[in-house]
């Protein structure tokens, strides 16, 4: 079977013949340097009007390389490029995307409700840090339970090792973790192992090296907006229709032609946008309407914002995306686990068990009210007609470890007591549960900042990375802050690595044992209760400082329930069920009648038909 994406724009092989097409507003002239195995060609491109230029050729042929030469001078890569065998300077590479065969034509994907996500970094993931090395590892992580891979982004970055949110080629694959078909093949294996694979995209910035962008289209950005990383992508304002179509035909360039199972769009809250529909709606409802009808395609965002509404239906029947990372169910948690109140975590540092249950119930613990992190800006929108799978829940992620001074993990700043419960109270929860790699067995492998930019921007980054922490009290002074560690030296990327040969040691054993069994509860238990439709209908009690009872009533009408005494002292005076525990940390009195007296850090579930 084959797959391939048509697009408007950058190299297409097409029947004998390969077809460019380039948006370069700005240029008068646009030519195409094409590099051959044996003979290089300069070929002009023809202007077709509205800044495209277009030509059609029988003299270039797949895995040769070409540049495109702007106004005569500056020679730069295709933005929409399929590889970049070179880096993000060097030239882009033709590729025939139907040399691949796929075998996995029965493939449909999984329905949501039944996701467990892992997070995982290519680089770091594996010992030699490839596509190959994640398919190695696939039946370790079915083994496990896992239903989702999700891979941070992939698109070329600069240098030998980065986060991947410093892409500037959203088509390529970055060639540092193999080839196009080695990533395929990943995808095609996980699918044969009945896992879905999704992958994290920025649609809100490019990289700060290798983007030429500015140079023959500065239409791609806008001075109206603003971001964290400067001028704002262009997705409102006049010539804005190419820059939309190049951000959706990647979308659809990686569901279709790379057959991933959905999307993970970063930031999108830094997606400035002021038209009707905005980008994001037009992504979602192009997306719905493109691909087959019988595929479970997901669309997950990451949004600061707390925005339920594009996680109700759009102008169709279908939810416009399916789920958002929810930050406050993590906070909640790290306050809970750590006793830490700096940065965000000032906004849970009051009643957190109480903003945890509002978490557990209702999915956001910000619809609206004010946030004295962000000066009293109010956040968030009400989400009580949301389903619980419109909620992905994580007590780490990439952002929550690496953004840490020391990329530290919570194995390392909580009890083991601690995390078991909020790991358990987690993963057997009504909403879609994310690992990030590593979790399952307590790594003890840090997963810190790592970048590899040309000398003097990496020098710059260094500095500002360290100076991020200035407003802590332990990095007050540049003595401290000298010793975070440095983002552009490669030891820190080779720290950050997973050490696997400590899984096998008791400690992380044990760990990868507990995972495995609530798996299993969780899968037997609670996924065939659920579906991705129906409202959250729960209740919530707190008890004192740290004691917590929750009730959900499940698409099918069981009650499942959660008592939880989340400090570290007994708890006592909370009712229990009656009925037997399909998970409890401690040993329950057999005698319903006799007042329960809770250990410190316990977390029992119950299951009622």
């Amino acid at each position: 079977m084959k797959r391939f994406h048509e697009m408007s724009f950058g190299a297409e092989w097409q029947d004998g013949h390969a077809r460019f097409r380039l948006w370069a507003p700005a240029a008068e002239q646009v030519e195409l340097s094409l590099i051959k195995t044996d003979a290089s060609a300069t070929l002009p491109l023809n202007a077709v009007g509205e800044g495209w230029f277009e030509l059609r050729t029988e003299r270039a042929r797949p895995g040769d390389r070409y540049r495109f030469r702007i106004n005569g001078s500056q020679v730069v890569p295709d933005p929409a490029s399929r590889f970049q065998p070179e880096d993000v300077h060097g030239p882009s590479e033709i590729r025939d995307p139907a040399a691949f065969e796929w075998t996995d034509s029965a493939w449909k994907g999984r329905p949501w409700e039944q996701a467990v996500i892992y997070e995982l970094h290519v680089g770091t993931f594996s010992p030699n840090g490839t596509f190959s090395g994640v398919t190695e590892r696939l039946d370790y992580l079915a083994d496990l339970g896992v239903t989702a891979l999700e891979l941070m982004p992939i698109a070329d970055f600069p240098g030998g090792r980065n986060w991947g949110y410093d892409g500037v080629y959203s088509f390529s694959p970055d060639s540092r973790y193999g080839s196009c078909d080695d990533l395929k093949e990943l995808v095609l294996q996980a699918h044969h192992r009945g896992m879905m694979v999704l992958l994290d995209v920025v649609y809100n910035h490019f990289g700060p090296e290798g983007n030429y962008l500015h140079a023959y289209a500065p239409q791609f950005f806008t001075n109206r907006h603003h971001t964290p990383w400067g001028n704002a992508i262009n997705f409102d304002g006049p010539q804005s229709r190419p820059v939309r179509d190049f951000f959706i035909h990647n979308a659809l360039f990686w569901l279709n032609e790379y057959h991933f199972d959905g999307l993970r769009l970063d930031a999108v809250h830094a997606i400035v946008d002021d038209s009707c529909p905005d980008f994001l709606a037009e992504l979602a409802q192009t997306v719905r309407h493109s691909v087959s009808k019988d595929r479970h395609v997901h669309l997950i965002v990451e949004n600061d914002n707390n925005q339920a509404k594009y996680f109700r239906p759009g102008a169709g029947s279908r939810r416009q995306y399916s789920a958002q990372w929810n930050d406050d169910f993590h906070h909640c948690m790290h306050v809970l686990l750590t006793g830490e109140t700096d940065g965000y975590y000032l906004d849970y540092s009051e009643q957190p068990i109480a903003r945890l249950g509002r978490c557990l119930t209702e999915g956001f613990a910000y619809q609206g009210e004010e946030s004295t992190h962000r000066k009293g800006k109010t956040r968030g929108e009400p989400t009580t007609d949301l389903p619980s799978t419109a909620f992905v829940c994580f007590l780490q992620n990439h952002d929550q470890i690496g953004n840490r001074a020391f990329g530290d993990r919570l194995s390392e700043l909580t009890s083991s007591d601690a995390l078991r419960a909020a790991t358990a109270i987690l993963l057997l929860s009504p909403f879609a549960p994310l690992l990030f790699m590593g979790d399952e067995f307590a790594s003890a492998s840090p997963f810190l900042f790592f970048c590899d930019f040309e000398p003097g921007l990496a020098s710059r980054v260094t500095e500002g990375r360290r100076n991020e922490f200035a407003h802590f009290s332990k990095f007050r002074d540049q003595a401290s802050r000298d010793r975070i560690p440095d983002p552009s030296a490669h030891q820190t990327f080779v720290d950050s690595k997973l050490n696997w040969d400590s899984v096998n040691l008791p400690r992380h054993a044990e760990w990868l044992h507990f995972y495995r069994d609530l798996l299993t509860i969780r899968s037997a238990n609670i996924v065939p209760h659920l579906d991705d439709t129906s409202p959250l209908r729960s209740t919530v009690e707190t008890h004192g400082q740290w004691g917590l009872t929750v009730r959900w009533t499940l698409p099918d009408g069981c009650t499942l329930t959660l008592v939880a005494n989340l400090g570290g002292t007994e708890l006592s005076g909370i009712a229990i069920p009656d009925d037997a525990p399909i998970y409890a940390s401690a040993q329950l009195s057999a005698d319903p009648s006799k007042q329960q007296v809770l250990p410190g850090w316990f977390v029992a579930y119950f299951l009622r038909s």
